[in-house]
């Protein structure tokens, strides 16, 4: 079963994942694919940090600047991910299994779904961490 709290995450997920997918289709009308995906996750990025830190991780023990530190190095290794992932199927498994059918959207859905526990795991213990007090 999944807590609230994983639930809310990937609800916030979710909303970041559109905001990022849909600027990518947007942006990659006026600039390369390997350009859009990156701009269009820093898009997503910053949605992301802004749902998880408002409504996902309540009263973080932790200070701004640690969280968006940390949301930054987490995010900067799924886009990574992402972008692997994205590459791997658009420019490798798709044609050579003949699909047709918009490689790269595709692609793309399957990269920015790929991160999403290890995201998940990194800002629970490191972005929005509580800080347990010893009695």
């Amino acid at each position: 079963m999944l807590s609230r709290q994983f639930f809310l995450f990937l609800l916030a997920g979710g909303i970041a994942a559109l905001a990022n997918f849909g600027s990518r289709i947007a942006l990659g009308l006026v600039m390369a694919y390997v350009p859009a995906i990156v701009l269009a996750y820093c898009i997503g990025m910053l949605t992301a940090f802004l749902l998880n830190r408002a409504f996902v991780f309540a009263n973080p023990g932790t200070r701004l600047h640690h969280q968006a530190l940390w949301f930054i190095a987490i995010n900067l290794a799924a886009l990574l991910q992402t972008l692997a992932v994205s590459l791997l199927f658009a420019r490798w498994a798709f044609p050579a299994i003949g699909m047709a059918f918009h490689p790269e959207t595709v692609a793309h859905a399957i990269g920015v779904a790929v991160p999403v526990v290890t995201s998940y795991v990194g800002h629970k213990r490191l972005t929005f961490r509580t800080t347990r007090h010893r009695e």
